[in-house]
């Protein structure tokens, strides 16, 4: 058993210290460009024919936002994966497919094999990447438990309850559940076993001495299971840090599987053009290469993140960030201002900020503005975007200042904004007395 002494759960400054060795390649600009393409394509097919009820389920998913979370992106990868490969299989192909009764259709049917082959080989990397991920977190919490009896029964337990939920799946599957209802159960799966984490970690009186002296878990361990998802806590940083890029694919994903969808059932009324097939094959080679890339480059970072640091390196980091700056969530939509109240004409205002160190494309606007003692605005810093700016201004005029940061432009993401903001007063000479003046 591994010893927690003088350990504590990783913290969310840690994490930003950790995550900033790791920075992710910005996307390919494809993936964008693809996207949108492919987004219309799709709505060019929704004229042929009216949406069926499940069509416009697709339609509303495709152009939502995805969740805020890391795994529940990677899970609906996966459900869309397997939805395309459902289509792809030659018996649910449009029927004029299945005879393939031109040239055309030979040459399409060939594309349609390539395509599922780059499909299948994503499906397998995700799918082996999530068992072996929860395979390893595992193994890591269980070297800090009872390596005797006590141990051995935690195994079993949780292989029992893991037989029991893949027995829920098969038997959804079994009575005709949908890919859809099948991945709904597996997400709830997951999200039950997070809950079992968080309420083990904030168990209290008889329980948390049980858990903790005869079944013998580390108060440590306890602590960072329950604070570990937390909605500002340490995975915060992760999805701040790697979940753009990810939000970026999982909508690709699902616009491919949008149109195909809506191909299918409207295939005899128009084929595929040569430009429409280009176009597909080369969104399906850029979401594949790339979601692989990512997959690769998240298996690294978790194999190496720790789940433990001493209170000297926490301290050591908190000290670091704190610093005289403040750190502050600006929601996607909204703005954070700071007021500063000037006296004296000729003070400084002085600002630095940044975004988050190791965010990809992000910045946020930033401006300045004077209200004089009638309630009259005015400009002093035009508005601007940046990643981080440095700066003074020197007043002219006694009143209100304030600067505003501007996030109202991202319908989606929020800005962890460090920045800190000073009012230098002027300087005033000492009046000379007359022994002190030159003759």
């Amino acid at each position: 058993m591994a010893s927690t002494d003088g350990l504590m759960p990783i913290t969310r400054a840690f994490l930003s210290s950790y995550y900033d060795k790791y920075p992710f390649s910005p996307l390919s600009q494809d993936v964008s460009r693809l996207t949108d393409e492919i987004h219309s394509m799709a709505k060019n097919l929704q004229k042929d024919a009216p949406l069926t009820e499940g069509e416009s389920s697709l339609v509303l998913e495709a152009e939502s936002h995805p969740p805020h979370k890391v795994d529940e992106n990677l899970w609906k990868n996966r459900e869309q994966l397997e939805e395309i490969l459902f289509l792809l299989e030659s018996s649910n192909w449009p029927p004029a497919l299945q005879w393939q009764s031109t040239t055309e259709d030979v040459e399409l049917v060939s594309v349609l094999g390539r395509l599922g082959e780059k499909f299948q080989s994503t499906l397998k990397s995700l799918q082996t990447f999530q068992s072996k991920n929860s395979e390893f977190v595992f193994n890591t919490v269980m070297t800090y438990m009872p390596q005797d009896f006590r141990g051995t029964l935690i195994r079993q337990q949780r292989e029992r309850s893991e037989r029991n939920k893949q027995a829920e799946v098969d038997a959804l599957i079994n009575s005709g559940g949908s890919i859809r209802d099948q991945y709904a159960l597996l997400w709830n799966q997951q999200m039950e076993r997070r809950r079992q984490l968080a309420q083990l970690g904030s168990a209290t009186g008889v329980y948390k001495t049980l858990v903790k002296y005869l079944v013998g878990v580390p108060q440590v361990l306890l602590d960072f299971v329950q604070k570990i998802n937390d909605d500002d806590g340490p995975m915060e940083e992760q999805r701040q840090r790697y979940g753009p890029p990810l939000y970026s694919l999982t909508k690709m994903v699902l616009n491919i599987r949008l149109f195909l969808s809506l191909l299918w059932r409207r295939f005899e009324a128009g084929k595929l053009s040569r430009s429409q097939i280009t176009v597909l094959e080369e969104a399906v080679d850029i979401y594949t290469s790339e979601f692989q890339r990512f997959i690769t480059f998240i298996r690294d970072v978790f194999a190496n993140s720790p789940f433990f640091i001493t209170a000297e390196e926490a301290g050591t980091l908190e000290a670091r960030k704190s610093d005289e700056y403040k750190e502050v969530s600006v929601p996607a939509g909204k703005t954070h201002e700071v007021s500063l109240t000037v006296d004296a004409i000729n003070s400084y205002i002085a600002w630095d900020f940044s975004l988050v160190q190791g965010r990809v494309d992000m910045d946020i606007g930033f401006s300045m503005e004077y209200t004089d003692p009638s309630g009259q605005k005015t400009q002093i810093l035009p508005y601007r975007r940046y990643g981080a700016d440095q700066g003074n201004f020197c007043t002219c005029l006694s009143g209100n200042y304030k600067l505003i940061w501007d996030n109202s432009y991202s319908t989606f993401f929020k800005k962890v904004l460090r920045y800190k903001v000073d009012c230098i007063p002027p300087v005033v000479e000492p009046e000379l007395s007359s022994d002190q003046v030159d003759e």
